[in-house]
């Protein structure tokens, strides 16, 4: 039996089409598979795209005296945009589970992080809890978005995945430090080595077009966190956010930041692997692939 419409997005059909396509062997197919494998990262991050355009464009173009506070309108603009989504069936009821639990867990670590002075949010605002405006468990859930999304548009497999119970573990331990730096010492360089030691040996497979690619996890994990460190710049550069150092004008977010993307990658993984299990390549699957 198939499952229940609502199950797939609006996209379902549209990728079905496009993985029907016929591929001729040579260049003209390994264009066509890299036009089809940005078309698809796009719609994966459609989330993240329209969320920066909402940033950048109130930043840009929002009356200064205006009635209502930028942040507010933000957390409006946020809130539109995902049920919009949810109701044109831009995204599944699996997604929205992950976005929830992002919501939830980023709250949490931005009331900490701000209360410890690690950031701060430079305008006033009305939909706030503390000093934390509404919208920023948006962009939490914009980075679950995009790994629920990505993870079954390129029908991701796994071989060699570690045991669910250590991901779970290593994600807590991640998390716990995120807080506990601030009084103890700070075990990310252990944790960057647990990482290494759980998934070294971890391949994930993806499918562009026809047949499934495959690479190692945690350098795929080190592209999505440049991807995002790139997002952070123009994030604190629409001061949807600030650093401290970025108190007397804006400059780039350092490099050593992508350290800590890498390690909210495998939270954010790991969240996701609860709603959306890791499966291992089948017989076909390994057999056409190159």
């Amino acid at each position: 039996m198939s499952e229940p419409r609502r199950a797939h997005s609006r996209f379902h059909r549209v990728r079905l089409r496009l993985e029907a396509m016929a591929v001729v062997p040579g260049p003209r197919g390994w264009f066509l598979e890299f036009l089809v494998f940005g078309f698809k990262q796009g719609w994966a991050c459609l989330f993240g795209g329209l969320m920066l355009a909402l940033l950048l464009g109130t930043h840009l173009f929002w009356p200064e005296g205006a009635p209502v506070h930028r942040y507010d309108a933000i957390t409006v603009g946020a809130v539109l945009i995902q049920l919009s989504m949810f109701a044109f069936r831009l995204e599944t009821p699996r997604e929205a589970v992950v976005i929830l639990l992002f919501h939830i867990v980023g709250t949490v670590m931005e009331l900490f992080k701000t209360a410890a002075g690690s950031w701060q949010y430079p305008e006033a605002s009305l939909l706030h809890i503390g000093a934390v405006p509404l919208f920023s468990g948006f962009m939490y859930a914009a980075v679950g978005s995009y790994i629920a999304r990505v993870w079954r548009i390129f029908d991701f497999r796994y071989t060699r995945y570690p045991p669910a119970g250590a991901t779970w573990a290593l994600a807590a331990a991640i998390y716990a430090n995120f807080f506990a730096h601030h009084w103890l010492p700070d075990i990310r360089w252990l944790l960057f080595a647990a990482t290494g030691l759980l998934f070294w040996r971890c391949q994930v497979w993806f499918r562009p077009l026809h047949v499934h690619r495959r690479m190692p996890l945690l350098v795929g994990w080190g592209l999505v966190a440049l991807f995002i460190w790139f997002a952070e710049n123009i994030g604190t550069f629409a001061r949807a956010w600030t650093y401290p150092s970025q108190k007397d004008g804006w400059h780039m977010v350092g490099v050593e930041k992508l350290g800590s993307w890498y390690l909210l990658m495998i939270i954010s993984f790991v969240l996701v692997s609860l709603v959306q299990r890791p499966k291992k390549p089948d017989a076909i699957i390994l057999t056409r692939s190159p």
